[in-house]
This record gives C-alpha cells, sequence and structure tokens, in this order.
C-alpha cells in the first residue's frame, strides 16, 4: 500500500470520526445558522483526532498497512 493511499484512509477516517460526533446536531437542524455548533464540532472533532493520530504512541498501535513509514515527517 502507497503512503499515499495510507494517508488517505486515515484522513478519512478523522473526517468520519468528526462528522459522526457532530451528527445529532446537523440532523436536528435544518437551516444554515442552526447548523454552525454542528459543523464546529465535526471540524474540533476532526482537529484533534487528527492531532491524536499523529502521536508516537499512537502510530505504534496502528496497524502496520496503516503506519506512516519511517523517517516521513510530512504528515
Amino acid at each position: 500500500m502507497t503512503d499515499a493511499t495510507r494517508r488517505t484512509i486515515r484522513t478519512g477516517l478523522q473526517a468520519l470520526l468528526g462528522l459522526l460526533a457532530a451528527l445529532p446536531l446537523l440532523v436536528s437542524t435544518a437551516g444554515i445558522p442552526e447548523t454552525l455548533p454542528g459543523i464546529a464540532v465535526a471540524l474540533t472533532v476532526a482537529g484533534a483526532v487528527t492531532r491524536v493520530m499523529a502521536l508516537p504512541v499512537v502510530e505504534q498501535l496502528l496497524p502496520a498497512w496503516l503506519r506512516t513509514p519511517k523517517g516521513d515527517t510530512t504528515e
């Protein structure tokens, strides 16, 4: 699996977790002003998950096919 594919999978997972956290707020409202808190929650959770996924401890816990190759600091 290429590094680009790994990054795509990880980014997709992070965004999905953020959207799942915000889903109740997004579903309960239909207008744009009312969904802003939901969008803020989604972005906050996605950002937090991204930061956690970048930790070396978390990197070691990931399956081998999802780990970033050693020495790659572009993430």
